[in-house]
């Protein structure tokens, strides 16, 4: 390796200082950061958050992160903000600015600016001294004792700690609203997270029909039933009661154990007391009960009636795993 640099020892390092200036930031919470979030939950706007350069991504993803979990925010580039975007600002929002320094030229341009709309004014800011920390209103101090980068100079531990700042932000607002998991589904409809929060048992088995046998069926109508609707299970039932299941599984083992299988019924070989369902349920509940039983089907039932099978392939398809 060039000049001998230990790989490991200094991907640690980093992880190390990191963490340390993390945790650093509970020792200097004030009771500014408490009134930020007062003041956020009261809002009747929205939380317009502003930054320059690496500063300026982090304020975007706090913007993602809150809007995600019930506060609405906008991003508002700090350069872009005097050339028009300080339209964006309304009467009742209030405003996030985030900046290592707070001495930026492009900071201290837009702060009078800010201050002439007369909002709140937040700074999330690396050096309580500064001319940003000076102008607001609240001050979410993210001081750190130097960088990551070996020339102290690359915008990594300070990145680090202000994204932290907003993540505590984000999840004191989500815990003060009661923003719940149900909450959190209207928000991510889309993809593997979405269908976990909102994809029910009943979407997925109501379309496979009702493949069911009664306990006197005879072992070739068994197969059909199995065959017919293609979830590699049949229902046993007798008089709305649900008696059994019979798999691809206890074919087989019917087959290894039995010589002759032509007198043996659905009642032989089932296996008794299945696992149940309600079509009510979250499908990822579902996959969790398959999982911790190692097996593959779930007969689905409606308050008590049986109403169909759900296999673990529906909802690999869903991609929810």
């Amino acid at each position: 390796m060039k000049n001998n640099i230990d790989i490991k020892k200094l991907a640690k390092e980093t992880f190390e200082l990191e963490a340390e200036n993390v945790l650093a930031l509970s020792e200097r919470l004030s009771d500014d950061f408490v009134m930020v979030v007062q003041a956020i939950v009261n809002l009747n706007g929205r939380v317009i958050i502003t930054g320059i350069g690496k500063s300026a991504i982090i304020a975007q993803k706090i913007v993602a992160t809150l809007n995600s979990t019930g506060t609405p925010a906008i991003f508002m580039h700090a350069a872009d903000a005097i050339h028009g975007d300080l339209g964006v600002i309304q009467k009742n929002d209030l405003i996030i600015a985030i900046s290592k320094s707070g001495n930026t030229p492009e900071i201290k341009v837009l702060v009078p600016f800010l201050k002439q709309t007369n909002n709140t004014l937040v700074a999330i800011v690396g050096n309580t001294n500064s001319y940003l920390a000076e102008q607001a209103d609240y001050i979410l101090d993210t001081t750190i004792t130097r960088e990551a980068c070996p020339n102290n100079l690359a915008p990594t531990t300070s990145t680090t700690v202000q994204l932290a700042m907003g993540d505590a932000l984000a999840v004191c607002l989500q815990s003060v609203r009661q923003f719940s998991d149900q909450d959190f589904a209207k928000y991510h409809p889309g993809g593997a997270l979405g269908k976990q929060l909102y994809l029910r048992v009943g979407d997925l088995s109501d379309n496979h029909g009702l493949p069911l046998v009664t306990p006197h069926t005879g072992i070739r109508d068994v197969l059909i039933s199995i065959t017919t609707f293609r979830l590699g299970a049949t229902v046993v039932i007798d008089e709305q009661h649900i008696l059994g299941i019979i798999t691809d599984g206890d074919i087989r083992r019917m087959l290894e154990k039995y010589e002759d299988v032509s007198k043996l019924q659905a009642k032989d070989i089932m296996s008794a007391h299945p696992k149940l369902i309600e079509r009510s349920e979250l499908a990822v509940n579902a996959l969790h009960v398959m999982r911790q039983n190692s097996i593959s089907q779930l007969v689905v039932i409606n308050e008590g009636n049986y109403a169909g099978i759900i296999h673990i392939q529906d909802i690999l398809k869903e991609g929810i795993i």
